[in-house]
């Protein structure tokens, strides 16, 4: 069964919109990982300051062989150049997994 990994990420309000431009820039950079299925940037609407980053893999083993990828390493990289030269991070990251054991569609969802 499929598993789902969240990456809850506190960020300053004022940074939200650094994060989503920063996501964009790097669309697609997973897609093509043996084992992905799909992935989501979920922004808070209810005045929470956590941003949840959403993927779903086959299973652990897939989403375990990404975390050892080069595109993963060099991704992260990415982030800590971004750092050093001064761009506003999350304060906070915790990442939340689960297993899928029950999943619907709406007849409509194409």
């Amino acid at each position: 069964m499929a598993v789902i990994k969240i990456n809850a990420l506190t960020v300053p309000e004022e940074s939200g919109q650094q994060l989503a431009e920063r996501f964009a820039a790097r669309a697609g950079a997973v897609d093509g990982q043996e084992g992905f299925e799909g992935f989501e940037l979920l922004r808070p609407t209810d005045g929470r300051s956590q941003w949840l980053v959403l993927t779903r893999w086959r299973d652990e083993a897939a989403f375990e062989a990404w975390l050892q990828s080069p595109s993963f390493r060099e991704g992260h990289a990415g982030l800590r150049r971004e750092a050093q030269q001064g761009e506003t991070h999350p304060t906070n990251s915790e990442l939340w997994s689960y297993e899928v054991i029950q999943s619907s569609e709406s007849p409509d969802h194409s």
